[in-house]
């Protein structure tokens, strides 16, 4: 199970999470949130190896925003975290990788992700909010069962130190990673060393 930390902005802390190896580490563009990175200086990323995967983030970007970001920084993925159609994440692939995310609630259907085939490379289920991520609450992940395409997914939304052990009761063929984020943090963008560090004990200690 892949492990990916998002919401890094602060050049020591990105230096700490990249140290721990995860496999991506993600980066927020958009104003509003409270994780967004500002002015990220280069700089701030060339502690990380290129065998993590940086992922930058974006909610309703013009395509022309999103290749300018992806060209200063050199990002390998993007996170869509907007209302972006199939053919806008579509001609984004070109550039990097793409992974389109959705709000999940118990209401939530599967099948409207079908026009997303072969536009996108991966998925990311997050809690259902007024919210684009990062609120910290949970869906019922049983609904997760209800997905069955052939599309890799992250879960996102509320996983936290004192959940993650249930993440590996989650049995789906095409479960690929988790997202942490505010439950690992001291405040918005500066990630906890000492709990991300018992995340990744929990979840290593379930892949053997």
């Amino acid at each position: 199970m892949k492990i990916k930390i998002c919401g890094l902005r602060d050049p020591e802390n990105i230096k700490a999470v990249a140290a721990m190896e995860p496999g991506y580490m993600g980066f927020i563009f958009y104003g509003p949130s409270p994780r967004f990175v500002g002015e990220l200086q280069i700089e701030a990323l060339e502690s990380i190896p290129s065998t993590i995967n940086k992922t930058a983030v974006f909610v309703n970007e013009n395509a022309e925003t999103i290749n300018k970001i992806i060209d200063k920084y050199d990002f390998d993925f993007i996170q869509l975290h907007g209302d972006e159609s199939p053919e806008f994440c579509k001609s984004l692939r070109d550039k990097a990788i793409v992974i389109k995310a959705f709000g999940v609630n118990n209401g939530f259907d599967f099948k409207q992700l079908t026009k997303y085939k072969n536009k996108v490379d991966m998925f990311l289920f997050d809690t259902k909010t007024d919210q684009h991520g990062g609120s910290g609450k949970t869906f019922d992940w049983s609904i997760l069962d209800k997905y069955d395409m052939e599309i890799p997914f992250f879960l996102s939304g509320g996983i936290s130190p004192e959940n993650i052990e249930e993440v590996k009761y989650i049995n789906h063929p095409k479960f690929y990673g988790i997202d942490l984020n505010s439950k690992f943090e001291i405040s918005p963008g500066m990630k906890d060393i000492e709990k991300l560090e018992k995340a990744f004990n929990t979840i290593k200690q379930s892949a053997d």
